[in-house]
């Protein structure tokens, strides 16, 4: 009895804090809502992009080279996310945790060598 009691217990936390996980950003809204002032204007309604007023359509075509820049940027910023954990226990790795790292920065420097000869990298 006491050991199904204390599983019961166990989610008592989760019983407190996902209603308030769910009330206070509404309860945030509608005070927001309630006390800031609401002067809606067509010019601050408008539509803009980087300070200037849009040109063309939002559904137009965008050259494929935007996305693969974009994919390539992704690819290796997140390769790069694991120097922070080499770099910690660097120590701890010695000799062979530094060659490793230099074969994975080496196959990231063949990525990018092979990525600028295929011109993926030129902005035309």
């Amino acid at each position: 009895m006491q050991a199904c009691l204390g599983a019961r217990l166990s989610y008592l936390p989760l019983v407190v804090v996902i209603p308030l996980a769910l009330l206070v950003p509404l309860a945030l809204r509608g005070l927001q809502r309630f006390l800031a002032p609401h002067r809606p204007d067509p010019e601050k309604l408008s539509q803009y992009e980087c300070g200037a007023p849009i040109l063309g359509h939002a559904h137009q075509r965008m050259p494929v080279k935007f996305y693969v820049v974009a994919v390539l940027f992704l690819l290796f910023d997140i390769e790069t996310i694991f120097l922070f954990p080499w770099a910690v226990l660097y120590r701890k790795l010695g000799l062979f945790g530094l060659v490793e790292m230099g074969i994975f920065l080496g196959i990231l420097v063949l990525g990018l060598v092979y990525v600028w000869r295929k011109g993926a990298l030129e902005w035309e």
